[in-house]
C-alpha cells in the first residue's frame, strides 16, 4: 500500500520540477514582450487564452464539479490572480533579480503560515531545507537591495502565493485536480482583465510576440496551474514549495543558454544550493522527520 502513495508523490515531484523548468524559460520572453506591452495587458491577455482553451478541453471535469470545488477554485484563483498583479506592479518599481528573490520567499512564508494558521508540525529537516533554498535564492538574485512601494508589493504577492500553495495544498484532490484547475485559470482571467480594461488593452503585435504569449498562455499556462493543481494533491504545501524554488535556477540556466548571459559563479553556488535543498527534503526529510499523520492527510483530501 506504500508504494502507491510513494509513487505518486516522486511522479508530483517530477512534475513540479518540469513545471519550474517551463516558468523558468518565459523570463527572457516576459522580459522582451512588456517592453511594448503592459505588463497588465500582457497578463490579461495570456490568462484569458488560457482560460478559453482549459473551459474548451476540460469540460467534462468543469461540469463534474459540486458547489464545494467551485468555491475552492474560485478562492484559489483569486488569491493567484491578486499574485500576479502585485508581483507585476512591483517589478515595474524594483530589479528584475530582487522581485525574483523577494518572490521566491514564499518558501520561508508557506511553512510560517502552515504553522501559524493551520498548526502544522514543520519537520526540523524541512526548516534546514528552507534555509538552504533562502540562502541560494539571495545568491543567486541580490546584489544588494533598498526597501521601497516595489519591494513591498512583491513582498505582499509572496504572501498571496504562499497562501495559494498552502490552499492548493488543504483543498486539491487528484480526482478533481483538472477541473478546480480550469475554475482557477478562469478566475485569474477575470481579474487580469478587469486590472487591465480601465486603461485599455494593448495586444501583442507580430508573429514572434504572438507566438511568446500563446506559449505562456498554454505551457506555462493551463498546462502548468494544472500541473500544479494536481501535484499538489499529493505534495504537503512545504515540500511543494521547495521544489519550486528551481523557478529562478531554471531561469538563470536558460538566460546562459539562450540569451546573452554569461555563467557566473553566483549562479552555480546558488543554483546548488537550492539543489541541496530539495535533496534533503525530498529524500532525508521523509526518511526522518515527516509524521506519518501528514501522508495520511494527504492521502484523505
Amino acid at each position: 500500500m506504500s508504494q502507491r502513495p510513494d509513487r505518486a508523490r516522486s511522479v508530483a515531484t517530477g512534475l513540479l520540477i518540469l513545471l519550474t523548468a517551463v516558468w523558468g524559460s518565459t523570463f527572457f520572453l516576459i522580459r522582451d514582450l512588456v517592453a511594448t506591452v503592459p505588463p497588465i495587458d500582457f497578463l490579461a491577455v495570456r490568462f484569458t487564452i488560457g482560460a478559453v482553451l482549459m473551459v474548451v478541453i476540460f469540460r467534462r471535469p468543469l461540469r463534474a464539479l459540486g458547489r464545494r470545488q467551485w468555491l475552492a477554485g474560485a478562492g484559489l484563483g483569486g488569491l493567484y490572480g491578486v499574485a500576479q498583479i502585485l508581483q507585476t506592479i512591483g517589478l515595474t518599481h524594483t530589479d528584475a533579480s530582487v522581485s525574483g528573490f523577494i518572490t521566491g520567499t514564499y518558501v520561508v512564508l508557506t511553512p510560517l503560515l502552515s504553522a501559524l494558521l493551520l498548526r502544522e508540525r514543520i519537520p526540523r529537516a524541512t526548516w534546514y531545507a528552507v534555509l538552504l533554498a533562502t540562502v541560494g535564492l539571495s545568491v543567486l538574485s541580490l546584489n544588494g537591495v533598498s526597501v521601497g512601494i516595489g519591494e513591498a508589493l512583491t513582498l505582499g504577492a509572496a504572501v498571496v502565493y504562499a497562501l495559494h500553495i498552502i490552499g492548493l495544498g488543504r483543498l486539491s484532490t487528484p480526482s478533481h485536480a483538472t477541473g478546480m484547475a480550469a475554475v482557477q485559470m478562469l478566475v485569474i482571467a477575470v481579474i487580469c482583465v478587469v486590472a487591465a480594461v480601465p486603461d485599455g488593452i494593448t495586444w501583442p503585435r507580430g508573429g514572434g510576440q504572438w507566438a511568446s504569449v500563446i506559449y505562456m498562455a498554454t505551457a506555462a499556462g493551463a498546462l502548468a496551474l494544472w500541473i500544479q493543481t494536481w501535484a499538489q494533491a499529493h505534495l504537503s504545501a512545504t515540500r511543494a514549495a521547495i521544489v519550486m524554488t528551481l523557478e529562478p535556477v531554471f531561469a538563470a540556466l536558460f538566460a546562459v543558454l539562450f540569451g546573452s548571459e554569461s555563467l557566473t559563479s553566483r549562479m552555480v553556488v546558488g543554483g546548488l544550493l537550492v539543489l541541496t535543498a530539495m535533496y534533503l527534503v525530498e529524500l532525508l526529510g521523509r526518511r526522518a522527520d515527516e509524521p506519518p499523520s501528514e501522508v495520511l492527510h494527504h492521502e484523505v483530501t
